[in-house]
């Protein structure tokens, strides 16, 4: 099926049977696409169908196994990101690749000249660059180094090197997986800006109201294979999230309940951070049984020390961390698993699994040693392959077996692998960080559907998010995290994606007032 521009504007960019392999998974399969000049085009797929592969051939990160690609009439060599630059291809990575500790200017220009050019010439460099962000709309301070620069202006830096680099076609993998609202709003005028100068785009999203918006057609990958195709006009978000997964998508819904005793409780907590302010400033927090608390942020703003400190990895310097009313700030990880604390980890790969682990290995890591998987330390290995066969089947983590290593999962049944594990132990309090970065809409669904019936037995629940939309379907109460402070968590029929943003930036919890 080769999938085509909706306007007879001039293709720039056209890839043909493009097949790509890994053993006996088939990535690609196939697959033509066609890209017009000045045209937005949404990539959309499950976790697994074949995106991201893609556009890493199509960059030249990967070399495909068959098939050809050319950008404006000109056949691209495989495995060549330099060719790709050279033709007019620029991509912009959802986890940026930047140096922290240079400059903008320094990273704009960085790889653009000579190794025996005796003189970089950065005046020249530094007015190109101012002239580019003001064209764009991509306000940055040449001289400003990267570590001190928040996520979207990030964001700039990259689009702005392509454009350096005088990108004509931009791929952009999430552009705003980690921006507030107001952020993306400001990305979304650039591309408008990018397409009426006659850039071309290609977007990985799963935020299907942006694709929407931003779009002007979505190619859908289903399986490795291109399963449709259609233009933004007169799109809706349901029609788009069927055809991703071929079935209707039925979003839960949180019903109203009132919360039960405090389960966990935070009071003036304080984490140092070496000699910088600290990473968690005086933060009080209460979650109840039967509710869910939502943390929303720009991600580096102490989320992730939140986690550790909940998660017994790390003690407090001040203040307290009670379950059910005990302290548990020095408890450590074991102890808190054993006390009904489930961790869904925000890096499912660098802090969930162990790739090389089994299945059935990893749902039984955190317990590996006790009854009903061991008998005096000695594993059992029928009621560990029993066990594994059950979360598997119950939780549809799509796989050859419970003998099959982690690693070979998608990211989707990765984190269904993941939730498995915790809502096994029926917990009394479930830390969500992030439980569904990355997934597609069905697979983020099936995790908000678990998440809300642990709620409905009873569960606490914390999750943490940088996506507002998540923060807003799933939470009965909000807070903000800023700097390592933490404001009050307001009910969430008191605020909105646009207040939210605005206290992610800092303005404060008089925003919700201002509502």
């Amino acid at each position: 099926m080769t999938v085509r521009p909706v306007a007879q504007a001039e293709t720039v960019l056209r890839l043909r049977g493009i097949t790509k392999r890994f053993g006996a998974l088939v990535a690609n399969d196939a697959i033509d696409l066609d890209l017009g000049k000045g045209e937005v085009v949404a990539l959309l797929g499950e976790n697994g169908a074949g995106k991201t592969t893609l556009m890493n051939i199509l960059f030249g990160h990967y070399v495909a196994d068959t098939g050809t690609i050319e950008a404006f009439g000109r056949r691209l060599p495989p495995s060549d990101p330099g060719a790709a630059i050279a033709a007019g291809i620029g991509m912009v990575h959802q986890h940026f690749t930047l140096a922290d500790n240079l400059s903008v200017l320094d990273n704009v220009i960085l790889g653009t000249e000579s190794l025996w050019r005796l003189a970089s010439r950065r005046a020249e460099a530094k007015r190109r660059l101012l002239g580019l962000a003001g064209a764009f709309g991509l306000r940055v301070d040449p001289d400003a180094p990267v570590s001190g620069l928040s996520v979207g202006e990030q964001q700039r830096v990259e689009i702005l090197k392509a454009l350096y680099r005088k990108a004509r076609i931009l791929i952009l993998d999430e552009p705003t997986a980690v921006l507030t609202p107001q952020e993306s709003d400001s990305l979304r005028r650039t591309f408008r800006r990018l397409v009426g100068e006659g850039l071309s785009i290609v977007f990985i999203s799963h935020k299907l109201d942006e694709v929407l918006d931003i779009g002007d057609r979505v190619v859908v990958l289903r399986a490795g294979k291109v399963a449709g195709e259609m233009p933004t006009a007169g799109a809706d978000r349901h029609r788009v999230a069927e055809m991703m997964v071929g079935r209707e998508v039925v979003e839960p819904a949180r019903q109203p309940r009132p919360p039960g005793r405090t389960v966990v409780e935070l009071d003036r907590l304080t984490v140092a951070a070496g000699d910088g302010p600290p990473a968690l400033d005086d933060v009080s927090l209460a979650v109840r049984a039967g509710e869910i608390v939502g943390i929303a942020g720009v991600s580096g703003n102490g989320q992730k020390t939140l986690s550790d400190v909940l998660s017994g990895l790390i003690a407090p310097m001040r203040g307290a961390f009670r379950l059910d009313g005990e302290d548990a700030g020095i408890a450590g990880v074991r102890a808190l698993v054993r006390r009904g604390v489930g961790r869904i980890p925000e890096d499912r790969h660098a802090s969930g699994v162990i790739g090389d682990m089994t299945i059935a290995e990893t749902l039984i890591a955190e317990d590996y040693a006790e009854p009903p998987y061991a008998r005096f330390g000695i594993a059992d290995r029928r009621a560990v392959a029993g066990f594994a066969r059950r979360i598997v089947d119950e939780f549809d983590v799509r796989c050859e077996g419970p003998a099959a290593r982690a690693r070979l999962l998608s990211g989707g049944n990765m984190q269904k692998l993941l939730l498995g594990r915790v809502l096994a132990r029926d917990p009394r309090f479930i830390l969500a960080n992030q439980p569904t970065r990355g997934l597609d809409v069905g697979a983020a669904a099936f995790v908000h559907g678990r998440l809300l019936e642990a709620r409905e037995r009873g569960a606490a629940i914390l999750l943490i998010s940088e996506d507002l939309d998540e923060i807003l379907q799933m939470s009965d109460r909000v807070a903000v995290i800023f700097r390592g402070r933490l404001g009050p968590a307001l009910a969430r029929d008191g605020v909105d994606a646009r207040v939210l943003g605005l206290m992610m930036a800092g303005q404060g919890a008089e925003a919700a007032h201002a509502s």
